[in-house]
């Protein structure tokens, strides 16, 4: 039986690195009070990037690693909720940059958790379809739908993304074992971005949506630090492993409490989390691949490493990924 291996990983930051005291000039805050409710100690935030591009460059680095042309590519799936436009869709955008003519394309909204439920889309169109390769994309320009006077928002998010070139082979590791997908549509209002105006002729009158990010933060910290543990034990449910035998958790890159909290919950020490917030922040879709880039570029994980993707978001929606690297 053919399995679906991760086969060539990639990751792109703007180079513009703002910092808590850059952001504190212009909202009410300081570096001490975000380190502490947050763990973050800067950002990338894009001087004129769309997430195409960040996806393109991205894309690049996952197709050269993988040893593969645009044109081997079947598939091409782009998390984000930051998109160049609402049509077309960033993942026919780089598919045209590419020039990957032959592949199938199209965006998913799962917010943070959209890279991992791309990995899902992508492993079971491949099986059913056949597809040989497929390009899975998280990236965000989010500082496009950042409100800067916000202090509750504008301290958390990044700008970036990563990219990951999927491979269907007939032998070697298990790559792709589990996905655990889920969400609670009712807490849906916990996190959004306004989306199109309602206002038509045919209205009486017009309902304007701001296309800015609002969040309840104590509402998300309490659902994030629930639904990571229960995505953990899940995923791990009907398989032959246990968390011992898992080399890393890789977490969407949130806040550091929020991963602190998990991790007492799971009984599991902290270093087990691999962590790159403090230099990111928060990069929703991008979150995870940026990291696994890190850590591919670190020779942190090996060949016939078990770990652990876990994300949650907006939607609200969380996920999680077993993989055999």
């Amino acid at each position: 039986m053919s399995n679906i291996k991760i086969a060539g990983i990639g990751a792109y930051l703007p180079s513009l690195v703002v910092t808590n005291d850059k952001i504190s000039e212009f909202v009410e805050t300081n570096n001490e009070w975000i380190i502490e409710r947050t763990g973050i100690r800067e950002r990338r935030i894009s001087e004129g990037e769309d997430t195409s591009d960040i996806a393109f460059e991205s894309s690049k680095i996952a197709l050269e690693r993988a040893g593969l042309k645009a044109e081997d590519i079947d598939l091409i799936i782009v998390a984000t909720v930051s998109p160049d436009a609402f049509i077309p869709s960033v993942a026919c955008i780089i598919q045209s940059k590419l020039k990957a003519d032959r592949a199938a394309c199209f965006d998913i909204n799962v917010a943070c958790s959209g890279f991992l439920y791309g990995l899902e889309i992508a492993k079971s169109m491949m099986k059913s379809m056949n597809y040989k390769n497929a390009l899975v994309v998280g990236a965000e320009v989010l500082s496009k739908v950042m409100d800067w006077s916000d202090r509750g928002t504008c301290i958390l998010f990044g700008d970036g993304g990563g990219a990951a070139v999927l491979k269907q082979e007939e032998d070697g590791s298990q790559g792709i074992i589990k996905s655990y997908l889920r969400a609670n549509g009712a807490k849906g209002e916990s996190l959004t971005i306004g989306g199109a105006d309602f206002n038509t002729p045919f209205t009486k009158e017009g309902k304007i949506k701001e296309r800015i990010i609002k969040m309840n933060g104590r509402e998300v910290f309490k659902f994030a630090t629930t639904v990571i543990v229960e995505a953990v034990n899940e995923i791990l449910k009907d398989t032959d492993f246990s968390l011992d035998e898992i080399k890393y958790i890789v977490p969407h890159q949130a806040n550091y409490r929020i991963i602190k909290s998990a991790a007492g919950k799971l009984g599991l020490d902290e270093e087990k989390f691999y962590l790159n917030l403090d230099r990111v922040g928060n990069t929703s879709a991008g979150s995870v691949p940026i990291v696994l880039n890190e850590m591919y570029e670190k020779n942190l994980i090996n060949k016939g490493d078990k770990i652990i993707l876990v994300a949650f978001g907006g939607g609200l929606t969380y996920a999680s990924t077993l993989i055999e690297w």
